[in-house]
């Protein structure tokens, strides 16, 4: 997925670091707080001895508990092959984010969004018969919200639609497999507040990438929540928007004193957060904040390509360079 601030390009750099602070990882355990799509702890499952993994946001909980929360096979081959085929419906989708259906709305082809309703009320059927067990339903479920998301007709994130459908989201939606890593740890998956998780749980290392600006994921994803959750509410405004939860990380008057209060009451050996230079908390502040905490240190990645919209639709693309600090404390 093009997500914001995904550390899909930084995720060796980052992992590095880790090693190079802690040693060997094999029975160390290792949380990831502000998942989003959870990249880092999926290169890191196989390689600790448990993953705790945790957003606020549904859509995200979704993929952490595949990614994460599943670790023993699932063979579900047909079962795609047969979704596949199924014949689109006139659902929630279709008539509220489809040009045909609401008029207006543009995210999804009409085909793409009956495609996306009829498999998305079979998976529910399937689960409230009891015919799947959870692991199933999330597996599911994460690959729709993936498929979806490859042929959504926006400029990366779900804030707008374009007004023509581009070429990605003319093609036809390919339900496939969200094939997550297997081994024999099994690990945590919450759906929680960070800064009120964090009196629950311990580890060994703490990796830490919340927020940087005002953007507020559960508006700029706010229709991969609506596809996972699939409830009835009635969509408002031009661009569909459905009630959403707030972040104290995107808002500068409250940022500092959450994240401190986060570093206060961590109870972990290490802490890892990725945060870059245009982030709401200064360098300084967040160097003297940690620092209260234990011995502190920073690696600085090289220079790159800041989040950019869909650059061949040449809207909002910028070849801006930014630095990504990964800011180290020893507690």
């Amino acid at each position: 997925m093009n997500y914001i601030g995904s550390k899909n390009k930084l995720t060796d750099f980052i992992i590095n670091s880790i090693t190079e602070n802690v040693g060997d990882l094999s029975n160390k355990v290792y949380a990831e707080i502000f998942g989003g799509t959870g990249i880092v702890a999926r290169n890191l499952k196989t390689r600790v001895r448990k993953v705790i993994a945790n957003d606020f946001e549904f859509y995200s909980y979704v993929l952490l508990r595949n990614y994460i929360g599943n670790h023993k096979e699932i063979k579900f081959d047909s079962f795609f092959q047969n979704l596949n085929k199924l014949q689109g419906v006139k659902g929630f989708i279709y008539k509220n984010y489809c040009k045909s259906g609401h008029g207006e709305r543009n995210y999804f082809s009409d085909e793409n969004g009956k495609k996306i309703d009829a498999i998305r009320t079979i998976i529910e059927e399937l689960k409230h018969n009891k015919k799947i067990n959870e692991n199933s339903y999330f597996y599911l479920l994460a690959s729709l919200l993936e498929a979806a998301d490859k042929v959504a007709n926006t400029a990366s994130v779900y804030g707008a639609y374009l007004k023509k459908l581009k070429r990605t989201a003319l093609k036809p939606l390919e339900f496939t497999p969200a094939i997550f890593e297997t081994n024999d740890n099994s690990h945590e998956v919450y759906m929680e507040d960070s800064n009120k998780l964090i009196n629950r749980i311990e580890g060994d290392i703490l990796y830490l990438d919340p927020p940087y600006n005002h953007r507020q994921y559960g508006a700029n994803y706010h229709l991969l929540n609506t596809i996972a959750l699939y409830d009835n509410f009635i969509p408002y405004g031009k661009t569909g928007m459905r009630e959403y939860q707030r972040s104290k990380y995107c808002v500068k008057r409250n940022v500092a004193e959450e994240f401190e209060e986060l570093i206060k009451r961590s109870k972990f050996d290490y802490i890892f957060l990725s945060y870059n230079n245009e982030g709401l908390i200064p360098f300084e502040q967040i160097k003297n904040i940690m620092s209260k905490y234990g011995k502190y240190s920073v690696d600085i990645s090289e220079n790159y390509q800041r989040f950019k919209a869909d650059r061949d639709e040449n809207r909002n693309y910028s070849a801006k360079k930014t630095t990504e600090y990964l800011h180290i404390l020893k507690k």
